[in-house]
């Protein structure tokens, strides 16, 4: 993968971090998914469809880049404790509310 340097002003940096955020994803997503987009056109204005297997690896892709950019995915401070893992009452309370909200989004 190629690295590219683009430079913006404070306002729009500031408002695409915002709408990066909205979106769970980062601005540098944003942008190689609209470079990506623009790619994908061809000067005669048809736009070129992405075929099933280039769609799942552009997501994996995506994937693997927001765990690495998370610093591995994997972090100590994310673990439960033995306690936490085994309280039983806490997971009881948890999925109620979770079929709770789902009735009422239902």
């Amino acid at each position: 993968m190629r690295n590219i340097t683009v430079s913006v002003d404070e306002e729009t940096h500031r408002i695409a971090r915002i709408r990066a955020a909205e979106l769970d994803t980062s601005v540098s997503a944003l942008v190689r998914e609209y470079l990506r987009s623009l790619a994908s056109e061809r000067t005669a204005g048809t736009v070129v469809a992405e075929t099933e297997r280039e769609r799942r690896s552009r997501l994996l892709n995506e994937v693997i880049d927001k765990i690495r950019s998370n610093g591995g995915g994997l972090r100590m401070e994310d673990n439960l404790t033995r306690e936490e893992l085994y309280d039983r009452a806490a997971a009881r309370a948890e999925d109620e509310e979770a079929k709770r909200k789902h009735r009422r989004d239902a």
